[in-house]
């Protein structure tokens, strides 16, 4: 694929929203050319990314049923684009959480609530819409 900024590679994986679909999509997008080409710290932060919204959509989005997912990641000279989409449940708001840290004055380790402050963290760009039925996530993870 040519785009406007140069050389760019994509793929795209359509799973299941299940624990064990998760797992495979994740194997193969990490084997894929384009993902075994990167820096390791730069595949190791998509797939900390992608596990984390992948398991928030099977968690939340599809908390009432079962249904599909599409990922599409996009290597470009200035980072990794990646889009999910999935028919589940929209975001409470209309928009992904804050990703604020959870409460740790209790003195032990809350249970979750991380995800999202990783997400933030670990991408640029990112941006949620409803269209019809459908949740569409996009981020990037610049290359520096």
């Amino acid at each position: 694929m040519q785009g406007d900024s140069g050389f760019c590679e994509g793929l795209c994986v359509e799973l299941s929203s299940d624990a064990a679909a998760i797992r495979c999509a994740l194997e193969q997008v990490m084997a894929s050319g384009p993902v075994l080409r990167l820096a390791p710290d730069l595949s190791a932060r998509l797939q900390l990314v992608l596990a984390e919204v992948l398991n928030n959509v099977v968690e939340h989005a599809y908390v009432l049923n079962a249904g599909r997912i599409r990922v599409s990641v996009t290597v470009q000279p200035a980072g990794i684009e990646c889009c999910v989409c999935d028919s589940g449940c929209p975001m409470p708001d209309g928009r992904p959480p804050t990703g604020a840290l959870p409460d740790w004055s209790e003195g032990e380790p809350p249970e979750g609530g991380f995800g999202w402050f990783l997400i933030r963290q670990l991408t640029s760009g990112l941006h949620y819409r409803r269209q019809g039925m459908c949740n569409e996530l996009r981020f990037r993870i610049d290359l520096n």
